[in-house]
């Protein structure tokens, strides 16, 4: 259990430091690892900690593509 939280801590952080990416892209991916952390830590009080990253992230991807439309009609790039 330790090791799936651990594995998906260190690819949010090696994926959030990618340069390059449009606005979208970076929301999209910051929502991701942190709704997959998220995820993860609820999955794993619950006893399904992959689930509840897969999960997780689908959401935070989901709610961070939201975001940027949100800021996009707002005027923000």
């Amino acid at each position: 259990m330790k090791k799936s939280i651990i594995l998906v801590m260190l690819v949010a952080v090696l994926l959030g430091g990618c340069s390059g990416m449009s606005n979208t892209q970076q929301r999209m991916l910051s929502g991701g690892a942190m709704g997959a952390s998220g995820g993860a830590l609820i999955g794993w009080a619950a006893g399904s900690p992959a689930a509840g990253a897969a999960i997780g992230g689908g959401a935070g991807v989901l709610g961070g593509f939201l975001y940027d439309q949100y800021q996009k009609s707002r005027g923000n790039p």
